[in-house]
């Protein structure tokens, strides 16, 4: 099973995050969680995955992580703890 890439994020998908992140208002607080649960280096399915982080969804297949959505919105893949 893939580790998440941290390094060498394809400009797209970056500027796809970042403008995601933005719009779905995720704070700073979030952000950490995210970060500390980064940090634990954990492992993904080979395909499309998520993650529910309480006031926001992250979405990724393999490797990469691909958008942020809402809790309301509907998801796709594997659910990741």
């Amino acid at each position: 099973m893939p580790k998440i890439r941290r390094a060498r994020l394809p400009e797209a998908v970056l500027d796809h995050l970042v403008e995601r992140a933005s719009q779905r208002q995720v704070g700073v607080k979030q952000i950490g969680n995210l970060l500390r649960w980064l940090d634990a280096n954990p492992t993904v399915p080979e395909g499309r995955w998520f993650k529910r982080f309480g006031d926001f969804v992250l979405c990724g297949e393999g490797e990469l992580v691909k958008t942020f959505l809402l809790p309301g919105q509907s998801v796709a893949g594997e659910e990741v703890f």
